[in-house]
């Protein structure tokens, strides 16, 4: 069997945010493979549409793991992985009007690179497909691995970090 290298988001904003991220680190050790190298926890601001305009802030870090599960697997386990630590529902919801909004979570796990696959299926797409927009993200995967290459924007890690970062001080807050 080979091993795959694999970027992951880590993401929580109710209860014991940093324990949530730990034993969500663990659990990935136990049953995806091991963890040579995470990112610090960074706390930042909620990004999107929330249903609750009083959402605390975010917890977040990155992890790479080298595991021998398909994507397919691997995301099936991030799933079982949530579950185990309480999370019951999507973290994304529609309002009556159609609009897309994000609710708080106890841990939310995302694959963002599976080495340099490119892969859209109807339930995952690899890389993230909102990863190069999002600091929160860019921010500890580039603690990790600034010179990472994404395999369709041909940008490092760094490159997208510092893109996302001047798009943010353009847009009105």
């Amino acid at each position: 069997m080979s091993t795959h290298r694999v970027y992951l988001q880590l993401g929580a904003n109710i209860g014991e945010c940093e324990h949530n991220l730990m034993l969500a680190s663990k659990a990935i050790e136990e049953r995806i493979g091991h963890i040579p190298v995470r990112s610090s926890i960074y706390k930042t601001q909620p990004w999107g549409n929330f249903a609750d305009n009083q959402v605390p802030v975010f917890y977040n870090q990155v992890l790479c793991a080298h595991t021998t599960l398909s994507p397919e697997a691997l995301l099936s386990t991030c799933q079982a992985i949530e579950r185990s630590l309480g999370k019951t529902a999507s973290h994304i919801a529609s309002t009556p009007e159609g609009n897309r909004v994000y609710a708080s979570r106890l841990i939310d796990i995302d694959i963002l690179f599976y080495d340099q696959l490119v892969l859209q299926t109807p339930t995952l797409t690899i890389p993230h497909c909102l990863l190069h927009c999002r600091t929160f993200v860019l921010e500890p995967l580039c603690e990790i691995a600034p010179t990472l290459m994404h395999p369709v924007l041909q940008q490092t890690v760094a490159e997208m970090l510092k893109q996302a970062k001047k798009q943010e001080e353009q847009s009105p807050a």
